[in-house]
Parts: structure tokens; sequence; C-alpha cells
């Protein structure tokens, strides 16, 4: 799922350098995908109201139901470590 976040977050950023995404698995099993982008691309990858969000996040979901996982998208900004999904 990170490389599926990732190529998204790149097709959306104007700064591509600055898109990372980190994986990691939650003690309840589920996956936790971070992504960070450059501040300057907040607002396109979040997108108005948070529909590019909300996007990303429903095609994750759509690509880890296949492979039965629960995987969830936290989107940062460069200087954060962490943000509740919503």
């Amino acid at each position: 799922m990170k490389e599926l976040v990732e190529t998204i977050a790149k097709a959306l950023a104007d700064d591509v350098e600055a898109v990372k995404t980190e994986e990691r698995v939650n003690e309840d099993g589920t996956e936790v995908v971070s992504l960070k982008v450059a501040e300057s691309d907040m607002g396109k990858v979040i997108g108005k109201g948070g529909r590019i969000a909300k996007a990303i996040r429903s095609v994750v979901k759509a690509a880890s139901m296949k492979e039965n996982k629960r995987v969830l998208v936290e989107i940062l900004d460069e200087k954060s470590s962490a943000q509740t999904p919503e």
C-alpha cells in the first residue's frame, strides 16, 4: 500500500522529492501508511474540503480489501510526526 500512496501523492505534488511514505503495523494488525509532503503541496494532496484526501483513502481501502487488510492513511506535513486520520 505504501507504493500506491506514494505514486498517487507524487502525481499530485509539485515537490516530488519531498514526498515520503512510511509504513507501520499497529498492535491490532491495522497497517498505517504515513504520507509526508511539502507544506506547499498540502493543499493539493488534501484538496478542497478534503476531497482528494478522501479519494486517496478510498482507493487504498479498495486495494486493501483485495488483500484482506485494514489500512489507514495519515497525511502529514514535513514538520509533523503524527496526525490522526479522519
